[in-house]
């Protein structure tokens, strides 16, 4: 059985992130998978520094609910990514996360991540290519650096207002069958 791990980088609980996001988890448990899904508004992650204290295997010098998560991470199959646009990029709450996977750029820990299958979503109000592109760019190099497989990604522009991608039901069935389709080939 598949483990997935599901990161919603929305500080909005059941909005629209958090609703597309369930949607591709959905996906992938009718799949057969085992998932977990964190919220990084319920969490305390704080910066990284880049003491690299974790290259020199000692634990992150940041006692926070990341060093925790670590652990979920290696020990998933796949990892669900999702976040709003916030001025042309992630979340602060997303960001944090991605900048302590600096813990997994050194060699000793790299083989935690190195091949593990990703899927992105990517939710926001304006409909402009231009505004998500960065967001999904910011991604794709991050996530290629740490030799990480980005299995999938799913971009649901023009729903600013809570809720409003429920309406949006083309896109919840292509975030259920991305689910799906990452577990199918795991």
């Amino acid at each position: 059985m598949a483990k997935v791990l599901a990161v919603v980088g929305s500080p909005r609980r059941g909005g629209n992130t958090d609703i597309l996001l369930s949607h591709v988890v959905e996906g992938a448990a009718s799949a057969g998978a085992e998932v977990e899904t964190i919220r990084l508004g319920e969490l305390c992650i704080r910066e990284c520094d880049g003491c690299h204290a974790c290259w020199r295997g000692r634990p992150c010098s940041k006692d926070d609910d990341m060093r925790a998560i670590y652990e979920k991470i290696a020990a998933c199959e796949i990892l669900i990514l999702g976040t709003p646009v916030y001025w042309y990029g992630p979340t602060a709450l997303m960001k944090a996360f991605i900048d302590r996977f600096v813990y997994f750029n050194c060699e000793a820990n790299r083989s935690m991540v190195r091949g593990k299958k990703v899927a992105v979503a990517v939710v926001l109000e304006e409909t402009h290519e231009e505004t998500w592109r960065p967001v999904v760019e910011f991604f794709q190099k991050s996530l290629a650096y740490l030799e990480m497989d980005l299995a999938g990604t799913i971009v649901a522009p023009g729903v600013g207002e809570k809720g409003a991608i429920r309406k949006e039901t083309q896109r919840l069935d292509e975030a259920h069958r991305l689910g799906v389709k990452l577990v199918a080939y795991s």
